[in-house]
């Protein structure tokens, strides 16, 4: 990766934003409220993950940073900018990646689609050009540049958003789960790339859902839910936070399903609606004993597993004790 961007001054957030709020209105007449005081900071040269389900809030707030949507109340700057009344400012500082069918255009060529870009973003023909030619070359689609988008398969689509997002040099990336929808190379490759940018210095905030993603990627990460912030902290604690919740899929009969709630430890045996149960245990020490009864019957169909991020989300809004561990 090329970087030319100057020296950034290190006296200020990358992103610095204070209560910000975003509600909408229903055709009814009713107030959704999609932020509800999200205050997060962001150092510059930092990879910080938006960490949270569908529906959580991370693409407004993302929309609001990157300028297109206007914040009901709160403030946010970049780069010491601020989002609403310096937005000129603001934009050249920033590379946008959003990611599915929007800001491509599949009729055109890679190149083309780049050139078109470099041209808005002010560049001139020859300087547009050669930018184009770099990031072609840099994001691995230099072979296909001159194919229409539109043949182009998902992983490819995503490096040339990613390629777009570079156009400009920007000092902070906003990317939006840029990994969504990819198969686990491609994902996996578009995540080495995005690695390599933010070890030019650049800072990147990272909006996904994806747990193993934030912690690959990520510095910090803030878990948001419901429009609000949860917890800010670094991955490897909200790792260890849900190893703390590890459970065992099993499938046995309810006679021995009795005997597992009756041990040390169980806190509770859901029976699945595919037939499975889940066995969850107050720590993770617990889950031997668990194995070791279930095996011991001669069951085979048995694994331990993570529970989704949605859970453990609502474990922190509802549990103090998990709150405390992630933000004590």
């Amino acid at each position: 990766m090329h970087n030319n961007a100057g020296e950034p001054d290190r006296s200020v957030a990358a992103v610095d934003s204070s209560e910000l709020r975003r509600e909408y209105r229903a055709r009814r007449g009713e107030g959704v409220t999609a932020l509800d005081g999200v205050s997060i900071r962001v150092e510059q040269g930092e990879v910080h993950g938006l960490l949270g389900p569908n529906g959580a809030g991370k693409s407004t707030l993302m929309k609001i940073l990157s300028t297109v949507l206007l914040p009901t109340s709160g403030s946010a700057r970049i780069l010491g900018y601020d989002l609403v009344t310096e937005y000129r400012k603001v934009r050249p500082l920033l590379g946008i990646v959003f990611g599915g069918e929007r800001g491509l255009y599949p009729r055109l060529t890679a190149r083309q689609n780049l050139r078109y870009w470099a041209a808005l973003y002010g560049m001139g023909t020859a300087a547009g050009r050669e930018r184009t030619q770099t990031l072609l070359q840099d994001f691995g689609l230099a072979e296909r540049a001159d194919h229409r988008v539109e043949t182009y398969s998902v992983g490819m689509r995503q490096r040339l958003h990613l390629a777009r997002g570079m156009l400009a040099n920007p000092r902070v990336l906003l990317l939006d789960e840029p990994t969504n929808g990819l198969d686990p190379l491609a994902a996996r490759q578009l995540r080495e790339m995005i690695g390599e940018i933010a070890a030019e210095g650049r800072t990147v905030l990272l909006a996904t859902h994806d747990l193993a993603e934030a912690e690959t990627l990520c510095d910090r990460v803030t878990m948001i839910n419901h429009g609000r912030v949860v917890a800010a902290e670094a991955p490897r604690t909200l790792a260890r936070l849900v190893s703390r919740h590890e459970r065992i899929r099993v499938r046995a009969d309810d006679e021995l399903l009795a005997a597992v709630a009756g041990l040390p430890g169980v806190t509770g045996v859901n029976r699945q609606e595919d037939g499975s149960a889940l066995v969850s245990v107050a720590d993770r020490e617990d889950i031997g004993s668990v194995l070791g009864l279930v095996v011991a019957a001669g069951v085979t169909d048995v694994g331990t597993e993570l529970p989704g991020l949605e859970e453990v989300y609502l474990r922190l809004v509802h549990h103090g004790a998990d709150r405390d561990a992630v933000t004590g």
